[in-house]
């Protein structure tokens, strides 16, 4: 349990400190607003599979599918990062790529001994999603548009 509660937290603190420093102030474009989520997304479902579904030989090969599924979908985006971002903040990701699977693998291990666990760190990843689509793409996008707006009333004031 305990490697489980340190890789969760190392995770936590390295996804926080993305957010932090690096998405709030570079901005995120349509292509993260909605491909961070779906990132977030395939823990959860990795997650709440552990804390809901019994372990057996079956259960367990699905688990390993959906855990190697998540560690790869979760780089996805890197093609473009390394366009957009700094090399500290791919320096971060990095360390949220290695992190990823041990976190996962070792959820894997605490799966029938701390279901109840697994299902909390799932609701509170669960909160984060809903930040990351409710800000990113509603609350965010709408600043950025009135941003834009304002922007272009006054351009259209000075012509």
């Amino acid at each position: 349990m305990i490697p489980f509660l340190i890789l969760a937290a190392l995770q936590g603190i390295a996804i926080l400190m993305d957010e932090i420093f690096f998405h709030l102030k570079r901005g995120l474009p349509k292509w993260e607003r909605i491909g961070h989520p779906l990132d977030t997304a395939t823990v959860i479902t990795c997650l709440l599979f552990l804390a809901l579904v019994p372990k057996t030989s079956t259960t367990a090969f699905i688990y390993y599918g959906l855990a190697i599924f998540s560690c790869v979908f979760i780089t996805k985006d890197e093609w473009v990062h390394r366009k957009f971002c700094s090399a500290t903040e791919m320096w971060l990701h990095a360390v949220l790529f290695v992190i990823h699977p041990l976190l996962l693998f070792s959820a894997a291990e605490i799966w029938t001994t701390h279901q109840e666990l697994l299902f909390m760190t799932a609701v509170g990843v669960i909160v984060f999603f809903v930040y990351q689509v409710v800000y990113w793409n509603f609350i965010e996008y709408r600043l950025q548009k009135h941003v834009l707006d304002s922007y272009s009333d006054t351009e259209e004031t000075f012509h």
